[in-house]
């Protein structure tokens, strides 16, 4: 039995060594040709690759792949892995797929409906009108599509690996039913990164697919080899303004930068959760200017460092939260001159009942003074 993993890249990267991965250019029609395979020859939709993202990679197998038992999908930077970190080969995927009929990514437990997640980053527009497509072309699958797009889960990625035939006919289902949504929308309005509409769609209708067909399901790890460039870029520019104090400079930009990529937070994106961190330097320091006079941007300018003091932060209140904060835990505290506003910003990212926020400062505040 063969397989082979289409690592679906728009740029050069550092390929895996095992053979089993083979790279697929998406969108290679309107971009720079890299020397790999692309997904512009034979049956093809690569030049959609703006609307479809990596999908224009997914239709290419489906369409032009015919010598292998077992096709999946990856990315340039995302690859299935064991719960230790170590990328898959193909001995590991012909041994899982003896037993399951499909591989996929662990799903994510959202914290709202995935609906509501969708209306607050999205056009919900296009969701609906896609499940008003699925009520009329395939009943069978609408009332999984409402249990779940009111659900907290979904898979990622477009991550998956299975049989051919099996492959082939999720494509065939998904690829029907983008067509009809394509005459029905307008994407071509929206920015460069809400116009990959059909790709963020497709995520959440594998899930849908794989429940209704009801397979039998290995929900695999999924590991980065590297930051996404976007995440690294962000980062860089953060660390610019805050080397120059420049506050609004670093607010308003990142607010920019939000606006147009919402994904930039997502765990997937921010893999190493120091976005996030920067979020809380931005916050903490405004509210610290306002109530001081001066914030730890002040003291604190490099980005590095600036990490290290509010991961130090974060760390004592969950530990106070926890009932187990350390000696280590009241020195870091005392020792970088910690402000109640930080710590209170810090413990609202964690505790949402007042009672418990109270209990937590009633430990820590006495722990820090300012003159």
């Amino acid at each position: 039995m063969s397989v082979t993993i289409f690592t679906m890249t728009h740029k050069k990267f550092e390929e895996p060594k095992d053979p089993v991965y083979m790279p697929l250019q998406v969108g290679r029609a309107c971009s720079e040709d890299f020397g790999y395979a692309g997904d512009d020859t034979g049956d093809n939709i690569s030049a959609k690759n703006c609307y479809y993202g990596e999908l224009t990679g997914v239709y290419w197998v489906w369409k032009n792949v015919r010598t292998s038992d077992y096709v999946g999908i990856c990315h340039y930077r995302r690859y299935f892995c064991t719960e230790e970190g170590r990328i898959l080969k193909e001995k590991d995927y012909l041994s899982i797929l003896q037993e399951y009929e499909i591989i996929t990514s662990k799903r994510l437990k959202l914290n709202d409906s995935y609906f509501d997640g969708y209306a607050s980053d999205y056009n919900i527009f296009d969701l609906v009108t896609t499940g008003e497509v699925i009520r009329q072309k395939y009943p069978e699958y609408y009332d999984a599509f409402e249990r779940l797009v009111h659900g907290n889960g979904t898979y990622f990625g477009n991550m998956m690996v299975t049989s051919k035939n099996l492959y082939d006919e999720y494509a065939a289902w998904l690829f029907s039913i983008f067509a009809e949504v394509e005459k029905r929308i307008d994407a071509a309005q929206y920015d460069e990164y809400h116009r990959r509409v059909f790709g963020f769609i497709s995520e959440f209708l594998l899930y849908v697919w794989v429940d209704v067909k009801g397979l039998k399901v290995y929900e695999c790890k999924v590991g980065m080899t590297t930051e996404k460039y976007e995440t690294r870029k962000m980062k860089e520019r953060l660390s610019e303004f805050f080397l120059q104090g420049d506050l609004e400079g670093a607010k308003g930009y990142f607010l920019e930068v939000l606006e147009k990529r919402p994904d930039v937070l997502m765990e997937a994106s921010d893999i190493t959760g120091e976005l996030k961190l920067a979020m809380q330097v931005i916050a903490v320091c405004e509210l610290e200017r306002q109530a001081y006079g001066e914030s730890v941007l002040d003291r604190i300018r490099r980005f590095e460092e600036l990490m290290r003091y509010f991961n130090g932060i974060n760390e004592a209140v969950n530990a106070c939260k926890m009932g187990c904060l350390s000696e280590q835990d009241r020195c870091f505290l005392r020792e970088n001159q910690v402000s109640e506003i930080a710590i209170e910003a810090s413990a609202r990212l964690f505790i949402s009942e007042e009672k418990e926020l109270a209990d937590v400062a009633a430990v820590l505040f006495p722990l820090i003074s300012r003159d």
